[in-house]
C-alpha cells in the first residue's frame, strides 16, 4: 500500500508566545549521559506515548520534517483542559481548503525520563490527517523540531529504541557509523544524496529527512528538470494533507547513494505539483527520505553539530518491495479492527477477480480480521510474487449497513513495478 503520510503541512510554521521567559526545550528529568525511551515502529514510523500537563498518555509521532508540536483534536485538547492563546486560519496545499487551529502555549510534556518544558502545541479543530486509518493504531499528535534541537539523539530501529544524549555527548563519532554533514533550515533536517535515475542523468540531491513519512525516497519533479519518471510506474494516491488526498507516481530508481552506502531499486514517490509547489522550490531541495529508507539505518541525529551519524542496520539490504495486490487498505477508526478498501488500481490482481472500493475484508487466508494488524497485510500484500491468499469479503448495498452480501475471492500478488 505504501502510503505517504503527508505530513506535507505547510501549517506547520514553528511559533513562539511572547511572554515566556524559560527556554523550551526537552530535557532529561535526572542528568545522566543518556536515558533511553522504547517506541513503537509502524511501518518505521516512530510513536511514543505522551502525556500533556499530567494527563493519561497518548500516542505522537516523531517528526523530523514538522516544525511545531501538533494535537490533532480541539475535542482531545479541551478534554485535557488545554489553554488556547490565539485562534489560526489555514489553507491547505490546494490553495482552497481551509481549517482552524488554536495556538496552546506553555505546555508540559512528560516522556518517562524525559520531559518537554514550555511547549507549544498546534491545536487542530479536526483532525483532517486521520493517520490511524493508514496506520491502523490511533495518533493523536506529532512532535517535531522541538524532539530534536538541543541533543544528539540515537534512532536504533533494529531494537525500536530511542537514546536522547547529553548536550556535550558523541563529541566524537561512535565506531561504525558515518558522519554527513546535515543542513538545519527553518527547523527542518536536510543532506546530500546521490540519486542513479533509470532514464535520467546521476542527481545531486538535496533531501529532507523525514521521519513521519512512510514512503522510501520521494523526488519533487518540479524541482529539476533532470527529474524523470521510469519506465514502470503506478499512477496512485500517495496521502493525505490539508488539501484532501495527494496523487502522483510510485516507480524505482537504480540505486540511492548516501555517503558510500548504496540502496539499490529504491521504491520512489514523485507527487504531482500543487499550488504550494514553490515552498519547496524555495527551500532548494529535490525531494525527501522517509522510513522506508530511514528504517534500513540506525542514525544519530545531532542537530547541534549540524551532522547525522549513520550505520547500516540489519535490513539495509533487503530487497525494496510495493504492494503487489492492487488494493489500498484502510483501518475503520474504531475499537474494532474493521479493514476496508479504499482504493484498487486498474488491472491489478484485486480488480480483475471483482474486489471494488469500499468493500470490508473479514478474514484473509481464512484467518478474522480481528487477528490481523493492518501493518501484517501491508507486509503480506508485498511478500511473493505468484502468492495465492484467500479473502473473504462484506458488500454492502449504498449506505444502508444492513445490507450486504459476503463474498469469497482468490488473488493472486503479482509484481507491477
Amino acid at each position: 500500500m505504501n502510503h505517504r503520510i503527508a505530513v506535507l503541512l505547510f501549517l506547520c510554521f514553528f511559533f513562539i508566545e511572547k511572554g515566556i521567559s524559560q527556554v523550551p526545550g526537552f530535557y532529561m528529568k535526572e542528568e545522566k549521559r543518556k536515558v533511553q525511551i522504547p517506541f513503537y515502529a509502524s511501518n518505521n514510523l516512530i510513536i511514543l506515548p505522551v502525556s500533556i500537563n499530567g494527563n493519561y498518555p497518548v500516542n505522537f509521532l516523531v517528526d523530523t520534517g514538522v516544525r511545531a508540536n501538533i494535537l490533532f483534536s480541539k475535542s482531545l485538547g479541551d478534554a485535557m483542559e488545554l489553554s488556547y492563546s490565539r485562534e489560526l486560519n489555514l489553507v491547505g496545499a490546494d490553495g482552497a481548503a481551509s481549517l482552524v487551529a488554536f495556538v496552546s502555549p506553555s505546555n508540559h510534556l512528560d516522556l518517562g525520563p524525559l520531559e518537554g518544558t514550555f511547549q507549544n502545541l498546534l491545536v487542530l479543530e479536526e483532525d483532517f490527517l486521520e493517520l490511524e486509518k493508514v496506520i491502523g493504531i490511533p495518533i493523536y499528535g506529532i512532535i517535531g523540531y522541538e524532539f530534536f534541537k538541543y541533543n544528539p539523539i540515537k534512532i536504533d530501529y533494529d531494537q525500536e529504541m530511542i537514546s536522547f544524549y547529553q548536550r556535550g555527548a558523541l563529541k566524537w563519532k561512535p565506531l561504525f557509523y558515518k558522519k554527513l554533514d546535515m543542513i538545519i533550515e527553518g527547523q527542518k533536517p536536510y543532506i546530500e544524496a546521490k540519486v542513479k535515475q533509470e532514464n535520467g542523468p546521476v542527481l545531486e540531491t538535496k533531501l529532507l529527512i523525514d521521519t513521519g513519512a512512510n514512503h522510501g525516497l520521494l523526488l519533487n519533479k518540479e524541482t529539476s528538470n533532470d527529474i524523470f519518471l521510469p519506465n514502470r510506474f503506478i499512477e496512485t494516491q500517495l496521502g493525505q494533507s490539508l488539501g484532501g488526498e495527494l496523487f502522483g507516481f510510485i516507480g524505482r530508481v537504480k540505486n540511492l547513494k548516501i555517503k558510500n552506502m548504496r540502496l539499490d531499486e529504491v521504491l520512489t514517490s514523485y507527487p504531482e505539483e500543487t499550488p504550494f509547489s514553490y515552498v519547496i522550490k524555495e527551500s532548494g531541495r529535490q525531494g525527501s527520505l522517509g522510513s522506508e529508507v530511514l528504517g534500513r539505518m540506525n542514525m544519530i541525529y545531532d542537530y547541534p553539530r549540524e551532522r547525522v551519524l549513520i550505520q547500516k542496520g540489519d535490513n539495509f539490504y533487503q530487497p525494496f518491495e510495493y504492494d503487489m495486490s492492487g488494493m489500498s487498505l484502510k483501518k475503520v477508526p474504531t475499537e474494532e479492527n474493521r479493514i476496508y478498501v479504499s482504493q484498487v488500481r486498474v488491472n491489478s490482481p484485486a480488480s480483475e477477480v471483482g474486489i471494488v472500493t469500499f468493500d470490508e475484508i473479514l478474514s484473509i487466508n481464512k484467518v478474522p480480521i480481528f487477528i490481523w494488524e493492518l501493518h501484517e497485510i501491508i507486509k503480506l500484500f508485498r511478500s511473493e510474487d505468484g502468492k495465492e491468499i484467500d479473502l473473504e469479503i462484506r458488500r454492502y448495498e449504498g449506505e444502508d449497513i444492513e445490507k450486504y452480501e459476503d463474498l469469497q475471492f482468490r488473488i493472486v500478488l503479482e509484481k507491477q513495478i
